[in-house]
């Protein structure tokens, strides 16, 4: 397809100069993350941009279709100058303050992510069609792009944030750091339902569980699932309040700006999945999913007035209750939480790649991830041998 022609890349400022339809018809694989609906909504609500401290820099790679004439977009980057380490999930604070303390700058720096969400996905997103080495070319183009953003807008170090593994390992072989991290992911093996899920715990674990649900639901008229075409303007006024009460709550930081969610509901409807209990007769929280063909992610979640267990409820129970009768077989419930163990989410590898431009402050952080990773791998272990299953992954 691409012949001896090396791609060409170019450094937008939007995802609204890109043809939504070429955009999606890359391989995101599972995730909707980067899908052109998920970013437009951020930029319309100015959740991302130069003043919410996330600069973007859409790199797109085209070939041509016919001489001097029309062109293909064969693959694509999305990345992002900050001042800040806000909204990333794979924490740098500690880099940062070993950057001070050697009297070097740490910021401006360049992610490549999805805006303050903890998600892997793809991050070098390529057109589907492409053999080995033209994907190689297509890799090749877009990191040299991604190393010129950072050197035109003075970034001090380059992070790829949730990578896929084998993206890590590209990286790897173009100098860029692997990085070790987990979240706890829960993971289908084809249970029939609910109660077949249960059956695989141990007898103390499925009993608490079904503890929970029941003390989580008495207080509500019921749960109803929407879908984002199926949203109401009431919905969206939910989903916001929820939103602002969970991060004030919380100390959390909002980094979705007011209007956010209806605009994903113009873009991404397909996408959304709204939970929400009802108590007389009145929504009392929600939770904010969102679905692909394979997989289930839960993002946001809130309530007016909390009580025992209804986080568990709609966060947990409802997404793994959806994700089998969907026949999905992932489900992952956000960064951290030893909790979710417990509650049949297994530890599972998330992946990352870094480099840093002065040399003193990389050769520290190599050696720190060297460490970590042996951590990393120890903690992974123990606590797939802590889990409720009776055989143990």
């Amino acid at each position: 397809m691409l012949g001896p022609v090396r791609p060409t890349v170019r450094d937008l400022d939007t995802i609204s100069c890109v043809d939504s339809a070429a955009w999606d018809e890359l391989d995101h694989r599972d995730s909707p993350f980067l899908e052109h609906g998920f970013l437009a909504a951020l930029e319309d609500s100015h959740s991302v941009g130069t003043a919410a401290g996330w600069e973007p820099h859409v790199l797109v790679a085209e070939v041509p279709t016919e001489p001097g004439r029309r062109t293909r977009l064969v693959g694509a980057v999305v990345a992002f100058v900050k001042t800040h380490s806000f909204g990333e999930y794979i924490f740098d604070w500690s880099w940062a303050d070993a950057s001070e303390r050697l009297g070097v700058p740490y910021y401006p720096k360049l992610v490549v992510a999805s805006p303050a969400t903890p998600a892997s996905g793809p991050r070098l997103l390529l057109a589907r069609d492409l053999t080995p080495a033209e994907r190689t070319a297509v890799v090749d183009a877009l990191v040299d792009a991604v190393r010129e953003v950072a050197d035109r807008c003075g970034c001090h170090s380059i992070h790829w944030l949730f990578c896929t593994h084998d993206e890590q390992r590209w990286l790897a072989d173009r100098g860029f750091w692997p990085r070790a991290s987990f979240q706890f992911h829960w993971h289908n093996s084809d249970y029939d339902d609910f109660d077949g899920f249960l059956t695989a715990l141990t007898s103390r674990k499925r009993k608490q569980i079904r503890k929970e649900r029941q003390r989580a639901t008495a207080p509500l008229d019921g749960v109803q699932l929407v879908r984002g075409t199926q949203l109401t303007d009431d919905d969206l006024r939910s989903m916001e309040s929820f939103y602002r009460r969970t991060t004030a709550a919380y100390g959390g930081y909002r980094y979705l700006r007011p209007g956010f969610f209806e605009a994903l509901r113009r873009r991404a409807p397909a996408r959304m999945l709204f939970a929400k209990a009802m108590a007389q007769r009145q929504v009392c929280a929600g939770a904010l999913f969102f679905e692909t063909e394979r997989a289930l992610y839960g993002r946001y979640w809130g309530c007016h007035q909390e009580h025992e267990f209804l986080h568990f409820e709609l966060a947990y129970y409802v997404g793994i209750e959806h994700a089998i009768k969907r026949q999905l077989p992932r489900f992952e419930a956000g960064a951290q939480g030893e909790h979710k163990l417990l509650r049949g989410f297994l530890p599972t590898a998330t992946y990352s790649a870094h480099w840093v431009r002065h040399p003193a402050l990389g050769r520290a952080v190599q050696q720190f991830l060297l460490h970590e990773s042996a951590v990393i791998s120890e903690q992974m272990d123990r606590l797939r041998e802590a889990g409720p299953f009776r055989c143990k992954a």
